[in-house]
């Protein structure tokens, strides 16, 4: 069965626009999946004609299918490179039409162009990201930003997930909760049994505070609850190798080996980060051409490239399509693979 995914542009005035027709300019994936770019007409021929000439390598519009929105921005509203309220308007809507596309069954998933949440707020529209306004147009509350790199040196895959997301720093000791470790864990678990094949996964927990807490002198979480929270979960799915928590500083070493090929095996096959720098600074410094942001929890598929909008090298030619295309290409092993329960299933092991 043919399997159709949408892309959207995102923020029409950053590189979206210009990484999407780089990465559609490979023809094979459209040998095992039907795509179409939900986005603005105009912009992706602006963004074709500007770079054909320098960009050999650059899919041209007239041979995409694209769903042009009605009420898109017009020329006159948009400033390539910088972006405003309107740019941000075109892009919440490229997402809501490939979401309300994705629910009725038109696509199995969505690859989503990078956006500046700032131009959405100036837009009207206050929401953290992308991965919030997914979860609740799905109509879901137990969700989880998946990252996923595999190594161009070992074939090693790196699979980190965040406990939690877009919140200040100072917020992430209130905001973890054994509760919210729980939802993580499980969809975590989920995600590694049906999306990727592992039946018994290692998994590995970060601590929060530096050295873990050394017993309650530098901090008393892991203490207090975290340590006994991964003692119940190991007794609850007694065929998961669940290590921690692993001091920050040391929770990377083993992947950054395996990363370059040292020692793979020691390597865990995923990683649940306690809050947003903690697990995205290695992500993106072993994997930043490449890492995949997917999100776990939804009744569909939704990849993204790590990296944002780039304002200030719009048009010259030079972005780098590499995570857009490892985002299309996780979106298309994803849609191939059994499709998950939902998540509101529980996870049982005999």
């Amino acid at each position: 069965m043919l399997r159709r995914l949408a892309i959207t542009l995102g923020d029409p005035a950053g590189i979206g626009p210009e990484v999407v027709l780089k990465a559609l300019a490979n023809s094979t994936w459209t040998e095992n999946c039907e795509i179409t770019v939900v986005g603005t007409r105009w912009v992706l021929e602006n963004t074709y004609q500007q770079l054909r000439k320098t960009t050999p390598a650059i899919a041209n519009p007239d041979h995409l299918n694209i769903l042009d929105i009605n009420d898109g921005p017009s020329p006159s509203s948009i400033k390539f490179g910088v972006g405003n309220a309107s740019s941000g308007a075109a892009s919440f809507a490229y997402l809501e039409t490939a979401i309300a596309s994705t629910l009725k069954g038109q696509f199995q998933g969505i690859v989503t162009g990078p956006i500046a949440k700032n131009h959405w707020k100036a837009a009207g529209h206050d929401y953290p990201g992308q991965t919030e306004l997914l979860a609740v147009r799905s109509q879901v509350n137990r969700y989880g930003m998946l990252f996923v790199a595999r190594s161009p040196h070992s074939n090693w895959t790196l699979r980190t997930l965040l406990a939690t997301t877009h919140i200040p720093l100072s917020q992430v000791p209130q905001t973890l909760t054994p509760q919210l470790l729980d939802q993580k864990l499980d969809l975590l678990i989920l995600s590694l049994n049906q999306d990727f094949g592992i039946k018994t996964p290692k998994i590995a927990v970060s601590g929060l505070n530096p050295h873990s807490g050394e017993n309650g002198q530098l901090g008393i979480e892991e203490k207090d609850w975290l340590i006994p929270w991964i003692q119940q979960k190991r007794d609850r799915y007694p065929q998961i190798q669940l290590d921690g928590p692993i001091p920050p500083d040391t929770l990377w070493v083993k992947p950054g080996q395996a990363w370059y090929g040292q020692n793979t095996a020691a390597a865990h096959d995923a990683y649940l980060a306690l809050y947003h720098d903690q697990g995205l600074i290695p992500v993106k410094l072993m994997a930043f051409d490449r890492a995949v942001n997917t999100t776990i929890g939804l009744p569909f598929i939704r990849t993204s490239p790590d990296h944002g909008t780039a304002f200030d090298i719009v048009g010259q030619g030079i972005a780098d399509p590499s995570s857009f295309q490892a985002a299309i290409a996780l979106a298309i092993e994803l849609a191939h693979s059994a499709q998950p329960p939902s998540p509101a299933h529980p996870i049982t092991y005999q």
